[in-house]
């Protein structure tokens, strides 16, 4: 990694350098947190998590080739070259912050309530037509997993494509500073985390903190339909791009033609031209992931034919919206997160799919004091959908089955504490050739279901 010789690591951080002077002028080949990755001359953090402490791996992290640790703890008579700081998590941070700002790379930032993981997906499949692309893997969009994707840049990397999360006040401004964003994408402001950010309003604040350290030349994307974000006057002065369905943004879409889940296809109209592309992953929702692909890509200089071929190239996540074939159920595999928003979407693209349709939903969390009343409300949403079953499962969820019976009370509706007691019946309430979406709360665990489901053969 140029320019992480541990001399500006320990600078970086604050840290105290105990070592040999020679190692003190060697570079890291890496950093990580995790002692199962060690890689030849690594640079080791040992991060005090909730079950493990990371601080009894660093003998081990050292006898397979790390060169040097990173501790909160003093280390009495070391063989071996190490940093103390006061805190792993904040050097983890610092270190990171540093690395970035060697960085010769434009950096792609994206947040918003919904839809963040499938927007980045979606811009880095189109960037990649043109430019070396590094974006955020798994769920790696926090104040440790943003930083650890940082140090996955190498000087190969044009662009990075980096998904910032947060749930609560001043963790995007800690983000961004890290980060250093040069274009900041928003996808809308939904009601996600309004345990710790109390409203809409709140979010919008909290997301918009985004700014505070992005490239003053740089660009702020945002969808223009979301009234929130369609108000905001960023206070460095950058004049949004606004995208969305309405002609009257810099970036929308026309002709918008449904295929079920086959996906959908659309005119993509930028100020000064129009072309045609194909999403293969269903939901309208996608057409609006596209335009902030479009509104990015413009930005850094890309034509509409690379940008239709990386529409186009675009394949689902498992856990995002993941069709699977199991020659007797098509399952829809949404389940790696869930809110009110994202549910109803979700259930309007599995009321497009042909014959029989089940939803098995459960709960949704971090929704505050409200959390009942949009639990309700997603269950009268999913009786209007039109699908044929609907299977809730948990606590709360016991709300969305109360809200589908009481807008549709002929419907089939089951209710079930937990995923163990709904797939003890699951042969009994799905049926061959059903369309079947699997979605909830990643704290639900529902993959579990998935992987039982992909079992059954009747």
């Amino acid at each position: 990694m140029k320019n992480m010789t541990l001399k500006e690591i320990a600078v970086a951080c604050g840290g105290v350098y105990y070592g040999d002077e020679d190692s003190y002028y060697k570079e890291v080949s890496s950093v990580t947190i995790d002692s199962r990755k060690i890689q030849r001359d690594c640079l080791f953090i040992a991060i005090r998590g909730n079950r493990v402490d990371g601080h009894m791996f660093i003998p081990q992290s050292i006898r397979e080739g790390a060169l040097c640790a990173v501790s909160e703890k003093r280390i009495e008579t070391p063989s071996y070259p190490y940093i103390l700081v006061n805190s792993c998590t904040q050097a983890l941070k610092d270190i990171a912050e540093h690395y970035r700002r060697s960085l010769h790379l434009k950096v792609v930032g994206i947040s918003g309530s919904v839809g963040k993981t499938s927007t980045k997906e979606m811009i880095a499949s189109v960037l990649s037509r043109k430019f070396n692309v590094l974006k955020t893997e798994g769920n790696f969009n926090n104040e440790i997993g943003l930083p650890l994707t940082i140090f996955n840049v190498r000087e190969e990397h044009e662009i990075a494509v980096l998904e910032m999360g947060i749930s609560d006040f001043g963790e995007m401004e800690r983000l961004a500073k890290i980060a250093r964003p040069d274009i900041c994408v928003i996808t809308n402001i939904g009601c996600a985390h309004l345990e710790q950010l109390k409203s809409r309003e709140g979010i919008l604040k909290a997301k918009t903190e985004m700014f505070l350290y992005m490239d003053p030349q740089g660009s702020i994307i945002l969808n223009g339909d979301d009234d929130m974000l369609s108000t905001v006057t960023p206070a460095n002065r950058i004049i949004p791009v606004f995208f969305g369905l309405n002609r009257e943004h810099s970036y929308h879409a026309e002709n918008i033609e449904t295929q079920g889940l086959k996906g959908t296809s659309a005119d993509f109209c930028t100020p000064d031209s129009k072309f045609h592309a194909h999403i293969s992953i269903p939901g309208e929702h996608m057409v609006y992931n596209a335009l902030a692909g479009v509104a990015v890509a413009r930005a850094l200089g890309m034509n509409d034919e690379e940008i239709k071929e990386g529409i186009e190239a675009l394949a689902p996540l498992a856990g995002r919206g993941n069709l699977i074939d199991t020659g007797y159920y098509t399952l829809i595999d949404d389940c790696y997160n869930a809110n009110p928003a994202s549910v109803t979407a979700s259930l309007d693209i599995l009321s497009q799919a042909e014959g029989r349709t089940a939803a098995v939903l459960g709960d949704m969390f971090e929704l505050g004091p409200a959390e009942r009343k949009m639990h309700y409300d997603v269950g009268r949403h999913a009786a209007k959908s039109g699908i044929t079953t609907l299977i809730c499962i948990g606590e709360l969820s016991e709300e969305t089955a109360r809200g589908a019976a009481f807008e549709n009370p002929v419907m089939e509706i089951y209710y079930f504490e937990t995923k163990e007691e709904f797939l003890e019946q699951a042969d009994e309430l799905l049926k061959k050739g059903d369309t079947v979406l699997i979605k909830a709360s990643h704290g639900m665990k529902f993959p579990e279901i998935i992987e039982e489901l992909k079992k059954r053969q009747g």
